[in-house]
This record gives structure tokens, sequence and C-alpha cells, in this order.
């Protein structure tokens, strides 16, 4: 990867150079393989580990490198003045994005081998460094609606990379191996199983980013072997470079893309719609404002400034981090709530509460400012992730953040319900012996190895609402004889609880 760094330890390329221990590695283990490349491609080679390893390793093949930064380029050119088989080496200067990759891999003998270490920085962070080291804009990860307005459409520059040469190479002999985060292979796999491409072997090999990089980020040897006879929807991941044997296998399983499908296969009679609804915490996008401490009689935000409210719209609340910690029962923090239903009107409260409608009219500069377009043509102060479920007497609850399958039972203070943040997700319930039976059977070891199979820990949020209600709770309930019990806890509850 090349680049030039930054004041803050970034660059505008994702510039992580290759040891050359770590290219000789990936090549050795590559020349091991079952395949005999005719020609090697480092489509970004930077200061040249890859190029130098793929020369001492595949002794036969020819080896191009292409780079955009020319200083690198005329230091590799140096390197391979003296070098063994330089002669089979063609170092280029270009722009991944520019040069016609169609055209180029359609002269190269095949089999062909794509090696190398793409970029490892995304297109919102390029935008950052004003970097005109773009693909052109597309919505090629085809998000619409609100992925697009929450951010899911900001992707890894080396995830367009290598769909683009998935694409270019399907159908012909060819095989890619990367070094790339672990979160970009699942994506450009599941991608490409989507496309339906043919993908013979594709294997996810973990590497020390911190030891190799210095960088704390999950990060593998990606490889996919193209253009076999075979085709299939599955991955072996192995917890090491070097490792004999995979530790487990990802793939697509009823459409679904599954961790551990030998853990799946166990458990997915568990699978299925949930008569309990997971839910998220309320979004304000505005923590210093809508978040206070008690002093006294007064509330504190986040500003330092004391505010005498009324208690109305005032509800205890707990971070994702607490919920984690199990620190659920003396919450710190008191969250303003304007509304009890998402585009619920906002100017009663002038009448019912004149101190709350005036901080909320000081403040009012700092709301509007919100930059996500969710608060676009709504009622003025407006939040999200709210309903009859945020106001329910009882909660199960865990954190989205945290790498462990932790569920904590949320009740009340004085009579008000507790209200969670937007990072932590909850099902509502009507009483503790509920919320509490809930919680038992979450942490059973079926459930736990259920979701296990579905989570995928080195994600940013590695616990999601779509992981969560894959389960379905009474099928659990069946499962540990406690269906009965909770079908009857169910029963109690008001026909109108919003659950």
């Amino acid at each position: 990867m090349e680049a030039t760094k930054t004041k803050q330890g970034q660059n505008e390329f994702g510039d992580f150079q290759t040891p050359a221990a770590l290219a000789a590695e990936v090549c050795q283990l590559l020349a091991a393989q079952d395949f005999h490349p005719a020609t090697i491609i480092e489509p970004t080679c930077g200061q040249g580990a890859f190029v130098h390893a793929a020369l001492t390793h595949f002794p036969t093949a020819a080896v191009i490198g292409v780079e955009i930064n020319r200083r690198y380029v005329k230091q590799l050119l140096h390197s391979l003045g003296g070098a063994h088989g330089a002669s089979r080496a063609t170092i280029e200067h270009g722009d991944f994005f520019a040069v016609d990759w169609q055209a180029k891999l359609r002269d190269y003998r095949q089999p062909i081998l794509v090696l190398g270490n793409p970029p490892w920085v995304t297109n919102s962070q390029q935008a950052v460094f004003q970097s005109a080291n773009l693909p052109a804009k597309s919505n090629f990860q085809q998000q619409s609606g609100i992925d697009a307005i929450t951010g899911k459409s900001n992707f890894d520059i080396s995830e367009w990379m290598l769909r683009r040469l998935l694409s270019l190479l399907a159908g012909g002999d060819a095989q890619i191996a990367m070094l790339c985060k672990t979160m970009v292979a699942r994506k450009v796999l599941q991608a490409a199983w989507k496309e339906s491409l043919a993908i013979e072997r594709a294997e996810i090999r973990e590497i020390d980013a911190a030891k190799h990089f210095g960088v704390a980020v999950d990060a593998c040897l990606f490889s996919c072997r193209l253009g076999g006879g075979r085709s299939t929807t599955t991955c072996q991941t192995f917890a090491s470079l070097n490792a004999p044997a995979p530790q487990s296998e990802l793939g697509i399983v009823d459409e679904t893309l599954i961790a551990d499908i030998g853990l799946y296969q166990r458990w997915k009679h568990l699978a299925g719609d949930s008569v309990y609804q997971w839910r998220s915490g309320v979004k304000h996008d505005c923590a210093k404002v809508m978040e206070l401490r008690r002093d006294g009689k007064k509330f504190c935000n986040g500003l330092g400034q004391i505010a005498s409210l009324e208690e109305q719209y005032l509800f205890p609340m707990l971070k994702s981090s607490e919920v984690a910690g199990g620190k659920t029962d003396s919450p710190r923090r008191w969250m303003l709530i304007p509304q009890r239903k998402i585009a619920d009107p906002t100017d009663p409260i002038e009448q019912a509460a004149p101190k709350t409608w005036a901080y909320l009219q000081q403040h009012g500069e700092a709301l509007d400012r919100r930059r996500s377009s969710i608060y676009r043509r709504r009622p003025r102060f407006s939040v999200f992730g709210i309903g009859d479920y945020t106001f329910a007497p009882w909660k199960v609850a865990i954190s989205g953040f945290y790498k462990r399958l932790q569920f904590s039972v949320i009740g009340d203070v004085d009579g008000k319900p507790i209200v969670l943040d937007d990072t932590a997700y909850f099902l509502a319930c009507q009483c503790e012996r509920e919320a509490r039976l809930i919680v038992e059977l979450l942490h059973s070891e079926p459930a736990q190895q259920f979701f296990t199979s579905l989570i995928f820990w080195n994600a940013k949020r590695p616990i999601t609402v779509d992981v969560l209600k894959r389960l379905d709770l009474l099928a659990l309930a069946r499962e540990l004889n406690a269906e009965e019990e909770l079908l009857a806890l169910r029963s109690e509850k008001p026909m109108s609880a919003a659950i």
C-alpha cells in the first residue's frame, strides 16, 4: 500500500507497507498449494515486498507490479537491480482506479495470481484527506433508503478493489490472495456468492496486524480460487497463517451468512420468527443536551450547565457500556425524551412542561445541527427508537459493542422505566419474572451456541438486531422445557402492551 502519512498517524492512501518476512511467508504458503501461476500481478505493489517474494517462490512466473507512488516505483526498480529473477519483473507507474484492468488481464498468460496488500482505508477517510485516489462514484453496494442515511454506504477501498478484480477474473483460471481486514474478506465473499461467481475454494487465514503493521484491527490473508469445475458457498477460516487445520467454516446457509456452519447446523431448529421483538435504544444524537446527571433537585448536562426541569420528560438511562458491565441497578444518568412515539408533536411540551420547553429552545441550535437526515421534516427536537416498548416496566438488554453474550434484566427507578441508548438492544417485558426467565433462557448453552454460530466477533458491532431476532424464543423455551411457563407469563399481559 502506498501513501503519505499525516500528523495524526494516518495517511492518504491507507499505506501499510508489507514487511518482507510476511510477504515471503505468504508466498511460501501459496507456492505449496496446488496452483502454479504463469503470471503474478501486484496491483498496488508499494515498495515491492510481494514482488521480491513472488520472484523467489514462483521461479517461472512473470511478475507485474503496478504502483501509484512514483518514489516507490523508483525505489523498487533500484532494489530489483541485482535481484535474482529480476528479468521476469515488470514495474509500472499507474493508478489502480485508472488502469484498464479488463484489457490488461486479457493479455496476461493464465493461470493468474493476483497478490498483494491493497489500501486499508475507507472512502470517507479518503474524502477527509481530499484524496483523488478513489474509485468513480457508484452505488456498488446497492445500498438504499435508511442504509445510505445511516452511513452503511461507507466502504473500504480494498473491498471495491477486490470485488472489481473478482468480477474481472471470474470464469478464468485465476486466484486472488490479498492481505485485508477480515471484515472486508467476508463482505467480498458474500457479494461474490450473491452474484453467483464460481468460487472453487476460499480461505481466510488470520494474521497479527498489530505485530506486522502496528494497527489494532482484525486482518487476514484472503485467498480465493476461481475457474475450477466446482463451485462452493463456504470458506474455511484458520486461526493463523500457517495453521494446519481450519478452526471453523463460514458460508451461506438458508440465504444467510453464517459464522460457524457446523455450530449452526446443530441448533438451526431454534431459528425462526420470535413472538418477542428486539428493539434498539433511544437515538437522539445530542448527548451533551439530552443526557443529564441529577444534582439535587436540578440536573447537569454534558456542557456543565445546571438546569431546572420537570421530570415528566426525564427518564433514568443506561449506556451500552453499563449494560455490558452489569451495572443496571442504579443509573447515573437521565435522558430527556420529548416524545412517546416517533413523529409525536413536541409543541405540547410548552404548556405541559414550560421549563423543559425553555431548555429545548435554549439548545435548539445544537439539536437543529444534528446531521442525520432522519430528523428532517420531523417535529423539532424529535428523537428516534421510541414507542410503547421504550417505556415498558421491565426489559432484557444487551450491549451491541462488547464481545460477550451477556444479557441483563433492567427494571425501573421509583416507578420510572429505565431507558437505553441506541447502541444497546432490548426486549420489552411486563413483569420481573418474565424478564428473568428470558435471561435464563438466553444464557443457556443452546442459545449461546446458536448466537455464536451467527456472530462475527471482529465486526465493529458484532451483536445486532438482525442476529438477535434470528432466535425463536418459544422454540428455545420448548427446547429447555420452559415453553408453558413463558406462554403463561405472556398471557398475563394486557392485550394492548407493545412488545
